[in-house]
């Protein structure tokens, strides 16, 4: 897998060390891996485990990435599996 260049020189700096969040930053990365250019449908347990984050520590994180439009999220509910999207604002697109 390669990992884009400005994913580390400039979303670590920026998620961990100014918005001190390392949680939102694990959460993109782990989605910038299991999502890669679909869209999948991945439950707060699933990703919890897979970044070894607690279940609200994950919900924090993906509403932070949200906003920030670093991730793409549908529900068919509130309590539904969401369907996550990665984008990747730096190239003009996702």
């Amino acid at each position: 897998m390669e990992i884009d260049a400005y994913v580390i020189d400039v979303l670590l700096p920026d998620l961990v060390g100014h918005d001190r969040h390392p949680s939102a930053y694990l959460t993109y990365l782990y989605l910038y891996r299991q999502v890669a250019d679909e869209a999948a449908e991945l439950s707060l347990r699933q990703i919890a485990e897979g970044t070894g984050l607690s279940r609200r520590a994950v919900q924090g994180a993906l509403a932070r990435l949200e906003a920030r439009g670093l991730i793409g999220v549908e529900r068919d509910s509130i309590t539904s599996v969401g369907r996550y999207a990665v984008n990747r604002p730096w190239l003009g697109s996702r």
